[in-house]
């Protein structure tokens, strides 16, 4: 690879093509004058017009973004308590991990089957906002933790040390050191618990109720009775282009955040950033 990087390039390339020329061309026909999305015949936004007009989608996207903000809210509070709780050695903890992190290898339909039964047979959670966020915030949950641990499991001790060296109180140390170091991670965190809320369609299936239908279950039950419309096509590229904004804004701002943290914290105990 070092004697010919050109191979690299090329199988680089090759990849991305397979995995983005799909949505390109969702995206490209979406924009089609006609209704055929094997050919593209002319530009037009009439199926963009189409859809802001349409009751059902306004309703269906209202729900999901009102659920996929809560779910992230809750998630950000509690996997940020839990990240730090675990970030001490105590007796049990490596089952609190396990028991945190099983709902990311779980498989989507034996989850939803699983919250369906619990929802509605033993909590007596009717169908709906509330059933599809206890489910929304069960999934979503782990990650908020695994990432903002990652953060924690990441800092440099001697941060916290020097704040205290230097006379900080608890509560002090943590606001002035530890918070602004962890803040990017708790950002990532919410940022991906209201992507995974706003994209999933299989536990969202299971429990919708009536009136209940999110963005993603209304895409799938469209495209899967009258087949891939231009309508769908847009409504499909639009949530493509909002996750995929929402994912670079905010790793950008987590990162720029966890740059500009770690150079004031540094400064502030006065450690070299040089080591």
């Amino acid at each position: 690879m070092k004697r010919r990087p050109w191979k690299l390039a090329v199988v680089v390339v090759l990849v991305f093509a397979f995995l983005y020329s799909p949505i390109g061309w969702l995206a490209l026909v979406s924009f089609n004058s006609s209704r055929s999305v094997s050919r593209f015949t002319g530009f037009s936004l009439q199926w963009y017009a189409e859809l802001l007009d349409d009751e059902r989608v306004l309703l269906a996207l209202d729900l999901t973004l009102r659920l996929a903000s809560t779910s992230a809210v809750v998630c950000t509070v509690i996997g940020t308590l839990a990240a730090f709780g675990l970030r001490r050695a105590f007796r049990g903890r490596s089952a609190w991990v396990l028991v945190l992190t099983l709902p990311m290898v779980v498989p989507e339909v034996v989850l939803g089957v699983s919250l369906l039964a619990f929802c509605v047979k033993l909590a007596g959670i009717p169908l709906g906002f509330w059933a599809l966020l206890v489910a929304h915030v069960s999934f979503s949950l782990s990650f908020v933790v695994v990432v903002v641990r990652a953060r924690l499991s990441g800092m440099d001790p001697r941060l916290e040390e020097a704040a205290a060296d230097l006379g900080a109180g608890p509560f002090t140390a943590f606001r002035t050191v530890t918070w602004p170091l962890v803040l990017p991670a708790v950002a990532a965190g919410a940022a991906l618990a209201f992507l995974l809320s706003f994209d999933d369609v299989v536990t969202s299936n299971y429990l919708g109720g009536v009136g209940s239908t999110t963005l993603p279950v209304y895409v799938y039950g469209q495209a899967s009775r009258r087949g891939v419309s231009p309508e769908i096509v847009a409504l499909s590229t639009g949530m493509v282009a909002v996750s995929a904004v929402l994912l670079v804004v905010g790793v950008v701002i987590a990162g720029r955040r966890a740059r500009r943290a770690s150079s004031s914290v540094m400064e502030v105990v006065g450690v070299p950033q040089g080591g």
